[in-house]
């Protein structure tokens, strides 16, 4: 494990509340293993010296593309467990646009093809093991059905009830951003899960200081109004967090 250098080391007066540590974890995609070496990190991390309270903020993305849809969403659905050193923590998980595309797929197959062209035929495979010989990746009616059996029920639960935003003192996470020009409290869902260049060349205070996945940097990306913090694990395997205390910033990461 390493610590990550940030581009920028101009950092905005915002804040989480006193008492509180703050993890937030970027995109996922799919790697069980950097998944559980990021939190082994986080553990050792608060061994160290433990906060009154700790949130563990996933900011979407968790299946799609990697190998390991399945066992990421186990692990989260599990959480942080009654025993060990994440006993205790808040866990919040946010959807992606990975994730809702995948529900818009079991909701309408005629988005199949886009998905799985995307990384979803990864997450066919991890649920289902393997694609039955014969059926062909362009079925997307079979592939709709076969994906539905195989989805353990607390999956697709935990999937459908995934909140867009979470807030945490002068910060608000999200997925991949939010619309510059329009309130945090008026923002639209599509936006916090798939929006990119608008808000990536903004320069605006949106009010609060938006730590966010979706676009890969190569490092963490820290501006004067957010955080990217996608480091494309899925072909870097590098899995990085953000770690926030008071006004303190800093980055843990499976490099």
């Amino acid at each position: 494990m390493s610590t990550a250098t940030a581009r920028d080391n101009t950092l905005p007066p915002a804040a989480v509340p006193a008492g509180s540590r703050v993890y937030a974890i970027g995109d996922v995609h799919g790697c069980i293993g950097l998944l559980e070496r990021l939190l082994d990190e986080i553990g050792r991390d608060l061994a160290e010296r433990r906060p009154s309270r700790a949130v563990l903020v996933f900011l979407g993305d968790y299946i799609d593309r990697g190998a390991q849809s399945r066992e990421v969403v186990d692990r989260l659905v599990a959480g942080p467990g009654r025993e060990g050193p994440l006993a205790g923590t808040e866990w919040v998980t946010l959807r992606g646009n990975h994730e809702d595309f995948m529900l818009e797929f079991l909701a309408d197959f005629s988005v199949g093809r886009a998905w799985l062209a995307n990384g979803g035929l990864e997450t066919v495979r991890s649920y289902l093991g393997r694609i039955p010989d014969g059926m062909s990746v362009n079925d997307c009616p079979a592939m709709q059905r076969l994906l539905y059996r195989s989805l353990p029920p607390a999956h697709l639960r935990f999937l459908s009830r995934l909140p867009v935003r979470h807030l945490e003192g002068g910060y608000i996470f999200v997925h991949a951003g939010v619309r510059p020009g329009v309130a945090l409290d008026r923002q639209d869902s599509y936006d916090l899960m798939w929006i990119r260049d608008a808000f990536l060349w903004s320069e605006e205070d949106f009010g609060r200081v938006v730590v966010h996945g979706h676009s890969v940097v190569a490092v963490p990306e820290v501006r004067q109004n957010r955080i990217a913090i996608d480091t494309g694990a899925y072909r870097t395997g590098h899995l990085t967090c953000l770690v926030l205390e008071g006004t303190d910033r800093r980055f843990l990461s499976t490099s």
